[in-house]
This record gives structure tokens, C-alpha cells and sequence, in this order.
């Protein structure tokens, strides 16, 4: 099992990045929330990763911080929850978010990330739940440059998340006009989401 890599950011398109270690690129795909603490193509930086064995392919998940990568590990284990519904999760919400969602069972706010239906999030609550009380005194759950143009790769970004091309189209075009980098305007239309 990698359990973190550290090297020099070699290419970042939301939700992938390509982190060169010693001359070897590994091919990660991150939560929006790591995306948004990345530094700029070229710089160093480690991050913790965990790999999922698929029949058709072996894939790195990359994480800013151990409370992100342990609640991506608990959401793999309930039933109907796969990678791609876990790192929409953790990029529609904070960690903190998510434990506050499990606890006030607002089935609402977990809607609103794509993949999540409601007999997915009643699921997600219950089990859950259990998976969040975590004993005091433990740390617990808190909280691309390329020559496309952010708006460009913001798009691609949401639709690898899972919204629907005219949903990533309205939730752009509802963050208005200026000059933002690709983080800032996929952050400015996850929070257009969440309030949605």
C-alpha cells in the first residue's frame, strides 16, 4: 500500500494532478478541498494517498490532511458509496460539514452532491454515525495550470465531480464575471451548490 508520496507537482486539472517523485509521475486524483491548499506546478509538497484496487484499474487517491483521507476510508465502507460518490462528498463538504450533516441528519444538504440520492444519504447517516463519535482527546474530523482557461477546466472539473454539463454550466455562469483562478471559481460554484 503508498500511504503518502512526496514530490514536485508535475500538472494539475482538477480532479487529477500529477506529482513527480524522483523522475517517476504518479497519476492522483484529489477532493476539491486538497485541490484548493495546492501549491503552484512546480513545487514541492507530500500528501497522503490511498490506492484502490479496481478489476480494470489501480487508482491513487491524494489527501491534504489524515482527517480527510479517514473519512474518504469510512465512506468507502458503507454499502453503495465508491470512490467517485466519496471524493464528491468530501469536495461538496468540509470534513467538520460533513460530521455536522451526519449529526442534525440533514438529509437535504447531502443531496446536493451529485451521486447522492436520499436513500444514499439516509444510508450515509446511519452508517455513519457510529463511524464519527470518536473518543475525546483523539484528533478528530475537522476541518491546473494548462492552456485551457479556468472557467474551461472549472467546467471539466464539475462534470468529473458528477454534475450534468448544463448543471456545471449554470453553477459557473451563477459565480459572475471576473478574472478567477480554476480553484477559486470550482470553490465559488460548490458553495453556489451547497446553498442551492
Amino acid at each position: 500500500m503508498i500511504g503518502s508520496l512526496q514530490g514536485r507537482i508535475a500538472s494539475k486539472t482538477p480532479p487529477q494532478l500529477t506529482l513527480d517523485v524522483g523522475g517517476v509521475g504518479y497519476e492522483l486524483e484529489a477532493p476539491m478541498s486538497t485541490f484548493f491548499h495546492l501549491p503552484a506546478v512546480g513545487q514541492e509538497i507530500r500528501l497522503l494517498t490511498h490506492l484502490v484496487v479496481r478489476e480494470d484499474a489501480h487508482v491513487l487517491y491524494a489527501f491534504a490532511t489524515e482527517e480527510e483521507r479517514r473519512l474518504f476510508r469510512s465512506l468507502l465502507k458503507v454499502s453503495g458509496v465508491g470512490p467517485k460518490i466519496a471524493l464528491a462528498l468530501l469536495s461538496g463538504i468540509s470534513v467538520e460539514g460533513f460530521r455536522r450533516c451526519i449529526q442534525g441528519e440533514d438529509i437535504a444538504a447531502l443531496t446536493r452532491v451529485p451521486g447522492i440520492g436520499r436513500k444514499t444519504a439516509e444510508r450515509l447517516i446511519v452508517e455513519m454515525r457510529d463511524r464519527l463519535g470518536l473518543p475525546s482527546g483523539e484528533p478528530g474530523l475537522a476541518p491546473a495550470q494548462a492552456d485551457a482557461s479556468p472557467a474551461a477546466e472549472a467546467f471539466g472539473a464539475l462534470v468529473a465531480l458528477g454534475y450534468k454539463p448544463p448543471e456545471a454550466t449554470r453553477l459557473l455562469q451563477a459565480v459572475g464575471p471576473g478574472t478567477h483562478s480554476t480553484e477559486e471559481l470550482i470553490r465559488r460554484a460548490l458553495q453556489s451548490a451547497a446553498r442551492s
